[in-house]
């Protein structure tokens, strides 16, 4: 039996790292093997990937909010489900920001080992929340 409630895990690290990035303490919810899944990769991370991660997200996203809409667990995994909102403030993967706010869902899976994050993996649905702030521009 676990000694801590991943999902509370989960949840904290959400409130105290990515929705303010403040990362002074995320070596209290991240591990020094944390890895990353990307399209059935693993890649490595640990906690300076973290680090930038969060605030890489939040360059572009100075005020970026992330709500959790539901979570699951089961022994060590935890799935989350969440809306975001946040100004597209700076360029991002190549695309010129707008200044204007977005909003769209995700879903995280992450994997709790010792009270702390060690694995992380999820999709987003930003095609359309891309195009409604005029990111994405649709060619006639």
């Amino acid at each position: 039996m676990l000694k801590f409630d991943v999902k509370t895990v989960i949840r904290r690290y959400i409130e105290e790292i990515e929705n303010t990035g403040d990362v002074s303490n995320i070596r209290e919810f991240i591990t020094e093997d944390y890895v990353e899944v990307f399209e059935g990769e693993r890649y490595k991370m640990g906690i300076k990937g973290a680090i930038d991660h969060v605030l890489g997200v939040r360059r572009v996203f100075p005020d970026l909010k992330l709500t959790i809409e539901n979570q699951i667990s089961e022994g060590e995994w935890v799935v989350t489900s969440y809306s975001v909102t946040g100004t597209f403030t700076d360029e991002w993967f190549g695309m010129k920001p707008t200044g204007k706010p977005i909003t769209f869902t995700g879903v995280n899976v992450d994997r709790i080992q010792d009270g702390k994050i060690i694995e992380h993996g999820g999709a987003v649905n930003l095609l359309e929340p891309l195009m409604k702030a005029g990111v994405i521009i649709k060619k006639t």
